[in-house]
C-alpha cells in the first residue's frame, strides 16, 4: 500500500471517498424505488408521491454516479471537490428527517472527501513549488523565489 505523502495517494484517496460517495446515493435511491419502506421514517407508509421522489432521486443520483466515474478516470481535481459536497447536503436531509443513521454516514463521508481535497491542494501547492524552485534555478542566480526555497 502507498503511503499518503506520495504523489498519487491524495488523488487515490480523494478518487475512493468519491466513489462511496455517489455508489451509496445511488444505492439509497435504486433502494427508493425498489422498497420505499425501506428508506422512509418509520411510521410513513409508501405513497405515491414518495415513489415519484424516489424517480427523482434516482434520476439525479445515478447519472450522477456515472459522472463521478468518469471524473475519477480522468483524474479530475475539481470535478471531485464539487461531488464530495453532496454528502453535506445529504447529511442535511438526514437531519430534517431527524435520522441520525441518514446524517451521521453522510457527515462521515464528507469529513474523508474533505481531507482527500485537502491532501491534493496540498500536494498541487508543493508541486508549484518545486516546479518554482528549479525554474529559478535555471533562470537566473539569486532571486527572491530562489532565496525562499534555499532556506
Amino acid at each position: 500500500m502507498t503511503p499518503l505523502s506520495s504523489r498519487s495517494a491524495p488523488m487515490r484517496l480523494a478518487s475512493l471517498v468519491t466513489a462511496i460517495n455517489v455508489l451509496v446515493a445511488a444505492g439509497f435511491s435504486i433502494a427508493g424505488l425498489v422498497s420505499p419502506k425501506s428508506i422512509l421514517p418509520s411510521g410513513y407508509a409508501p405513497t405515491e408521491a414518495s415513489f415519484i421522489f424516489a424517480m427523482y432521486a434516482a434520476a439525479r443520483t445515478i447519472p450522477l454516479a456515472f459522472m463521478a466515474l468518469i471524473a475519477i478516470y480522468k483524474q479530475s481535481q475539481s470535478a471531485l471537490l464539487t461531488l464530495g459536497t453532496l454528502a453535506v447536503l445529504d447529511a442535511g436531509v438526514g437531519l430534517l428527517q431527524h435520522d441520525p443513521g441518514k446524517s451521521i454516514g453522510p457527515l462521515v463521508i464528507a469529513a474523508f472527501q474533505f481531507f482527500a481535497v485537502y491532501r491534493l491542494k496540498q500536494l498541487r501547492a508543493e508541486q508549484r513549488g518545486i516546479a518554482t524552485n528549479s525554474q529559478c534555478a535555471l533562470s537566473c542566480q539569486r532571486c527572491s523565489n530562489h532565496e525562499r526555497f534555499s532556506e
